[in-house]
């Protein structure tokens, strides 16, 4: 149900060809109010939850959750992870009524399911855990 990326690199060293593994994100961005939509649409279509960072370029605690982010979306792979910086994509932020930064938003089937303010791991990870019991079939594992 998740979406998985890998992404490969060929290179060739004399005469042999090596195949690399590169790193990829599992955290998709947002980058105007379309991509949105399509984002959010094509999840609700699949049932895919949606866990959305809200954040700015210029908010250390929203840089600082960046890579707590990353670690999320690699533990739970069948929820759609999305970034967002509210500079960069505003109509987006004031419907979802961010108004600090960084703002965590939890949905499922299109309605926020939860929303948390401020970079607190510890609570993301507690809020997480309780919510993905609640859309999980029983027999699919992390």
């Amino acid at each position: 149900m998740g979406r998985r990326w890998t992404n490969k690199l060929m290179v060739m060293e004399g005469q042999q060809q090596q195949q690399q593994q590169l790193p990829k994100s599992r955290v998709a961005k947002v980058d105007s109010e379309e991509s949105w939509y399509l984002f959010v649409t094509q999840a609700n279509n699949q049932g895919c939850p949606v866990f959305v960072h809200f954040g700015a370029s210029w908010c250390v605690p929203s840089l600082a959750m960046n890579s707590f982010f990353e670690e999320l979306a690699m533990t739970y792979q069948d929820i759609l992870f999305l970034v967002v910086d509210v500079d960069e994509v505003k109509g987006v932020a004031s419907k979802m009524e961010v108004k600090a930064m960084p703002t965590f938003v939890l949905m499922r089937d299109g309605a926020v399911v939860d929303k948390i303010v401020g970079a607190n791991p510890e609570e993301i990870r507690k809020r997480m855990d309780g919510f993905v019991p609640s859309f999980r079939r029983p027999n699919m594992v992390d």
